[in-house]
């Protein structure tokens, strides 16, 4: 919210027009007071929004820049006052039988899926289109609410939790009004950000392609990312940008849009379109050098991009050989007692980034910045478990961690698949409940450097969400997805070589591309 309005106040601004800012959050407030002409210090409603209007009698409102709350006042406030993407195609991307229809016309593949009144029906399509499954009530926002489950057991309890008086039946409920989305689990595939823009006559603008560093089935407020993405090959990165190009015709996008997509065994899948500014923007912006929020606002007001390429604000992007890391700042130090595990439900509070010309050292740097310090070897010790599915891919991890110098200690399952491998693993950790070294009590005593702990969905409280807490308390740092894992020790391999250095953005992008990011 912060940085697109600003941005867009001064934009607009420079472009000859008056701004006024209609902002309720003091914090912001207090730093940003002065970027428009006026600003109204009023709640985002109707009502208080009209009253504004009635008094400055307004060119146009731009709505998409400043997140859901006023988002949602696209379809209240006159549809000639809304600048930009208009309310009909920002409600044809958020109801979800439109936009299926609407992927399936302009031959966009999606995973398959479908609505459910009830927990009958969530059964019946979970079984024709098959386990795992992701279970979210319609019109949430930050994937509240939402679960990855793999069986009818764990279904049936989401389920009931949907339709239960507490806040997960708030949230969502069981009805025709807002029914219930199940979709297909793509496991093991990437999931991937786009962030465009794209001007009334049609021409998109890709402002860039993030890769994220874990699985798809992570909330994408909650996963790491890397611009240029990292092992998306060229065909598809033109796949990708192709799609979104479709949808933002579809849906006649004006200003921004945000697509999520997943990729698995070389296919595409689109899993949710935005018309609006997403939370990457800020992120694309300062890793490519391209001001996307100045140029969105200019393109709103009726600027072409073609004008804005003459203008010299859109410009050609460059290789400038350095590799940007967005992270996100997770709560759980703060609250020691939530559990640390990440999945389809945000958690995070913030973001911050990394930039290196390296891409292990810019993670490195991302996990520094976001509060993590990962720990030096020298004998440190690493506490592993990893689900069956995560045990292939934590092997490597693994193998890394002891290239560093690490020493491992695992729960039985995870020791006897490491040690068939050929490793050392010193110690095999028992279960809380059976006598013998414990993982609590092993991190409560300050003998573990680093704790890795992937359990397969969101079930009943076990051994995990005890360890997960452990960490927390401790300030241990931990990783629950085998690909952050794989990244953090990538990282520690390639900071071996080198040391930190900085490097300021105007020094990447050059000073006057700089400024405008």
């Amino acid at each position: 919210f912060d940085y697109c309005c600003v941005h867009a106040s001064f934009s607009l601004s420079d472009a000859g027009f008056e701004t006024i800012m209609v902002n309720c959050n003091p914090e912001t407030v207090s730093t940003d007071y002065d970027t428009s002409d006026r600003l109204y210090f009023e709640p985002i409603t109707y009502e208080d929004v009209m009253n504004i209007v009635d008094v400055e009698k307004p060119l146009g409102v731009i709505v998409s820049l400043g997140g859901q709350t006023p988002l949602k006042l696209a379809n209240q406030l006159p549809p000639e006052l809304v600048l930009g993407t208009a309310a009909t195609s920002i409600d044809e991307a958020e109801d979800r039988d439109r936009w299926s229809e609407l992927c399936n016309r302009i031959g966009i593949p999606q995973p398959k899926g479908g609505t459910a009144e009830s927990a009958e029906q969530a059964g019946q399509i979970a079984d024709d289109i098959g386990y795992p499954v992701l279970v979210r009530p319609s019109y949430v926002l930050g994937g509240r609410a939402m679960e990855l489950v793999y069986n009818r057991e764990d279904l049936d309890r989401a389920m009931a939790a949907m339709a239960s008086q507490g806040s997960l039946g708030r949230e969502g409920g069981l009805s025709a009004e807002r029914p219930v989305l199940i979709d297909s689990f793509l496991e093991n595939a990437i999931e991937v950000d786009v962030d465009a823009a794209r001007d009334h006559t049609g021409e998109v603008l890709i402002g860039g392609v993030m890769e994220h560093v874990e699985e798809a089935g992570v909330h994408s407020g909650d996963s790491a990312c890397v611009l240029p993405p990292r092992t998306l090959g060229p065909d598809i990165v033109s796949i990708l940008s192709d799609y979104v190009g479709r949808i933002a015709e579809a849906l006649d996008v004006v200003g921004l849009v945000n697509v999520q997509f997943a990729v698995k065994d070389g296919g595409c899948y689109v899993i949710e379109a935005n018309p609006r500014a997403s939370r990457t923007v800020p992120f694309v912006a300062k890793a490519t050098g391209r001001p996307m929020a100045k140029i969105a606002s200019r393109v709103m007001a009726g600027a072409t991009l073609a004008e804005l390429r003459v203008e010299g604000l859109v410009t050609d992007t460059v290789d400038t050989g350095f590799w940007a890391v967005k992270e996100a700042v997770l709560p759980f130090v703060r609250f020691p007692d939530t559990d640390a595990l990440l999945g389809p439900e945000m958690r995070s509070t913030g973001e911050v980034m990394g930039i290196d010309r390296d891409v292990g050292v810019a993670f490195v740097k991302s996990q520094l910045a976001a509060g993590t310090i990962l720990p030096a070897p020298d004998g440190a010790t690493v506490f592993m478990s990893l689900a069956n599915r995560d045990k292939e891919a934590g092997l490597t991890v693994a193998r890394l961690l002891v290239e560093l110098g690490f020493s491992l200690v695992a729960t039985a399952g995870t020791a006897d698949y490491l040690r068939d491998a050929g490793l050392v693993v010193e110690e095999t950790v028992s279960r809380l409940n059976q006598e013998g070294l414990n993982a609590v009590d092993l991190i409560e005593d300050g003998k573990i450097a680093m704790v890795i702990n992937t359990p397969r969905g969101r079930g009943p409280r076990a051994d995990g969400a005890y360890i997960r807490q452990a960490a927390a308390r401790n300030g241990v740092p931990l990783v629950t997805t085998t690909a952050a894992a794989l990244a953090a020790a990538r990282g520690m391999v390639d900071l071996r070589n080198g040391e930190l250095q900085v490097t300021p953005l105007q020094a990447i992008h050059g000073s006057a591309s700089s400024a405008t990011a």
